[in-house]
């Protein structure tokens, strides 16, 4: 089923209204995604579940939302405008360009000369171009026509690409300001650590939480919403004091804490795994980093990192803006730049990751095994016969009952079964269904969509029936 999963996930993600290709009826924009009526639900869940277990459940943690459009001197101080590219090389033949990492080069990198260096063309191997699966024909540096000719080092000067969206304020046409649409959402909570500090009552060990926007000029977006060009964020930056073994303990703690969480809400344990940054591919700003992948139709692929930044970010900010971002502990009165743990996680590549693991397929049905706590609609609720006005009264009045607690489907269309599979489709965990008997008992049938179970429920008991299954 690998081999053309990812075309059925596209398929159904358009068909029932998960996930639109942007703009298509201008014929599209590339690496940008419109959700639709069931994905935007099933994203919002994400984020309700996400923001609910690290802000609202925990008493170290509070959240901001900051804006998209920031001051271009952040991105100056967060050595965004330096440092934030993706190397490329273009192939001779088709003059497509590819990132590095694509071709497996990334590993040749050298930072300090920004060259890709190989001990003989044969590290280079036998790369086919993405582009069209030609061999790819690499430009030499000092050696344009010395392919196979047996050097002993053979070095390529990839290109240097900023991801960073420029965009333009003002009211004059000749007087507008270059800024940037924000290309994390890291920034904005670190800008405004101290506003934080002096409206609230944290306390070191504590965390910022924010959920948004983010923008960057992606070369190449692709494998559907998994590098596209707007996506959103769930960070959280945890301030800690500077110290060993406190940096060690919490980098730890977080990184076990998302792994469990991500295995919690649904995704198979087997099919996540860390991947450590080694030194030199880490990002400019990381001590430490490590990714959470996932093992995706087209390989592993990371959705999520844990960080350790050091005091860069509040250092970088405290310098270029000549604004203190030190902490003061009032017990002790000592005063320090604290260290920053990050988890960063992709909402939208976490909600592909979600459908791909929950997509299965019995008996020729499609059934997506979502988490209830996932899972656009929690419920969907029947008349067992459409014609019949005394079904579809007490069918009705269940679903504007359950509708104050849950998202919920109504449907009258067909046969039962062709319902039943049309919920099993969309991940609907759950189906009502108001039959003649439940005229006489006040009792409805509850289906389980995993199990195809079906049981017996007291009308007056619903609500409390769902909640405690989708919790």
């Amino acid at each position: 089923m690998n081999n053309n999963l990812m075309d059925k996930i596209v398929a159904l993600c358009k068909r029932r209204g998960f996930i639109y290709p942007g703009s298509e009826i201008y014929g599209g924009l590339g690496g940008t995604w419109d959700w639709g009526p069931l994905g935007v639900e099933m994203k919002n869940n994400i984020k309700k579940i996400w923001w609910k277990d690290v802000v609202q459940l925990r008493e170290d943690m509070v959240g901001i939302d900051s804006a998209i459009m920031l001051n271009p001197k952040v991105w100056e101080a967060s050595g965004h405008v330096a440092a934030f590219a993706d190397f490329l090389v273009q192939c001779r033949t088709c003059k497509g360009r590819f990132r590095i990492d694509e071709l497996g080069l990334d590993k040749f990198y050298n930072p300090n000369t920004q060259i890709l260096e190989f001990k003989s063309y044969e590290e280079l191997g036998d790369i086919n171009c993405p582009g069209g699966g030609h061999k790819f024909e690499f430009d030499l540096i000092g050696e344009d026509d010395a392919i196979g000719s047996g050097l002993k080092e053979v070095k390529i000067k990839p290109h240097k690409f900023n991801l960073l969206v420029p965009a333009y304020l003002g009211v004059l046409e000749d007087r507008k300001q270059l800024i940037y649409l924000r290309g994390e959402i890291t920034q904005g909570v670190h800008i405004n650590f101290k506003n934080v500090l002096d409206s609230t009552r944290v306390k070191i060990p504590f965390g910022i939480a924010q959920i948004g926007k983010a923008f960057r000029n992606e070369i190449t977006p692709g494998n559907f919403t998994f590098r596209s060009r707007e996506f959103e964020q769930m960070e959280i930056q945890y301030y800690i004091k500077p110290q060993e073994p406190e940096d060690k303990k919490w980098y730890e703690y977080w990184k076990n804490f998302w792994m469990d969480w991500y295995a919690n809400s649904g995704i198979k344990k087997e099919n996540l795994r860390f991947k450590d940054h080694e030194e030199g591919q880490r990002a400019h700003y990381a001590k430490v980093a490590t990714d959470i992948e996932y093992q995706a139709p087209w390989g592993w692929a990371e959705f999520m990192g844990i960080h350790h930044r050091g005091d860069w970010d509040l250092s970088r900010h405290q310098q270029y803006s000549g604004q203190s971002m030190k902490y003061k502990d009032h017990e002790t009165g000592e005063e320090y730049t604290p260290f920053d743990i990050e988890s960063s996680a992709g909402v939208d590549r976490s909600a592909l990751f979600f459908l791909i693991d929950a997509y299965s397929e019995e008996n020729g049905r499609i059934i997506l095994k979502l988490h209830p706590k996932i899972a656009s609609y929690k419920v969907a609720v029947f008349p067992l016969l459409a014609n019949k006005p005394e079904l579809v009264k007490v069918a009705h009045k269940i679903y504007q009952d359950l509708k104050k607690d849950f998202m919920v489907a109504w449907d009258d269309r067909g046969n039962i079964g062709g319902r039943y599979a049309s919920q099993d489709e969309i991940g609907t965990p759950f189906c009502i269904t108001v039959d003649f008997q439940s005229l006489e008992d006040e009792m409805v049938t509850v289906r389980d969509r995993d199990s195809a179970k079906q049981e017996r429920v007291k009308i007056v008991d619903l609500t409390d029936y769902l909640h405690g299954k989708i919790e």
